[in-house]
């Protein structure tokens, strides 16, 4: 449940700060133009018939606070169980990096399950940390700089689901990708398989790729995961409705709209939806859209594997899985992926 996405569109920041910050922390920012993205995105998507957004533009300041809130409900299970694995494995996990290597992680985040493999790999020599959100990414890179002072901190500004390249620090080593937290779910199949196509380009020949995958479990579970008994997933899930009013102008109203997550058992994956309560116009863009009473905007999908999916779906993309790691109930995986040309 973290920003990713196959639109065609690069990825939006939210604010000018954000590149205030990227310039004075000395971080690599490879977007452009994303708001103008952002906009033509809200415009083609609820005009159409089926309307939807990709989810990574949750993640503006507000958004990535509502997330890190999330992942410390007791209902959504996937950063505890992950962490709680990833804690017990960690010395396993640092035996297959070599020395002097690079750590590369996709959507980065606050860094906070890195620093495991970072505390137990103490042969790396850099880290790569890739987030969207330049504000976030600064703050944490310096928190990294001050408490591991012997590891060259390289962060990225990136839609790591887009074109961009790694810095000077990692040329020339070892590289081993990171994707935790089973952001590998929020892209459909064909969207998956381009990521680990795409990650494969940049961590290069001989990498290893460590992915947190979330597996297949009782409805219920997932459900409540989805729909937390505190109501953070909601308010996450309707901060994209007051991004789109502050940042292009909109007039949604957050109340004449309902949070709606399920399970879907054939697609195997669960759908968070924005749910329009009652017949209303909406402004924003420039543009104007219509909802039905009960009309859904479509914000994420979370798929789920099993052991089996999951090495497929690897494999399409040029990768074998070495290794496999499974946490107690409820069960997430982390796979080592490698690539041998």
């Amino acid at each position: 449940m973290k920003p990713a996405s196959s639109h065609k569109c690069e990825q939006y920041r939210s604010n000018v700060d954000d590149a205030l910050l990227a310039r004075d922390a000395g971080l690599i920012d490879t977007q452009a133009d994303a708001g103008d993205s952002f906009a033509a995105d809200v415009i083609s998507c609820l005009s159409a018939r089926h309307k939807q957004l990709p989810p990574k533009y949750f993640y503006d300041a507000t958004g990535s606070r509502l997330f890190e809130e999330i992942c410390r409900t007791d209902d959504y299970y996937v950063t505890r169980s992950e962490t709680a694995l990833l804690r017990k494995v960690a010395v396993e996990l640092a035996a297959g990096i070599p020395e002097g290597a690079a750590l590369v992680e996709f959507g980065s985040g606050e860094s906070s399950k890195s620093r495991l493999l970072l505390d137990a790999a103490p042969q790396l020599s850099t880290y790569v940390p890739i987030d969207i959100s330049a504000g976030a990414l600064s703050q944490a890179s310096a928190r990294l700089a001050r408490d591991y002072p012997q590891l060259s901190i390289a962060p990225v500004v990136a839609d790591f689901t887009g074109h961009f390249h790694l810095p000077v620090a990692a040329d020339g080593r070892p590289r081993v990708g990171f994707f935790p937290g089973s952001t590998i779910g929020n892209f459909d199949r064909d969207g998956a398989v381009r990521f680990l196509r795409s990650a494969r380009q940049v961590l290069g020949d001989r990498a290893a790729l460590l992915v947190g995958a979330d597996l297949v479990k009782d409805a219920a579970t997932l459900s409540a995961a989805y729909d937390d008994s505190q109501g953070v997933t909601a308010r996450f899930n309707k901060n994209l409705l007051m991004r789109i009013n502050r940042d292009l102008g909109g007039d949604f109203d957050l109340e004449a709209f309902d949070h709606l997550a399920l399970w879907d058992p054939v697609h195997s994956r669960v759908e968070m939806h924005l749910v329009s309560r009652k017949d209303q116009i909406v402004n924003a863009a420039g543009h104007t859209f219509a909802f039905r009473s009960g009309e859904r905007l479509h914000t994420e999908n979370s798929h789920k594997f099993t052991i089996d999916s999951f090495a497929q779906l690897a494999a399409t993309a040029g990768w074998s899985v070495a290794k496999t790691w499974i946490s107690d109930e409820p069960r997430v995986a982390i796979f080592r992926l490698e690539h041998h040309p």
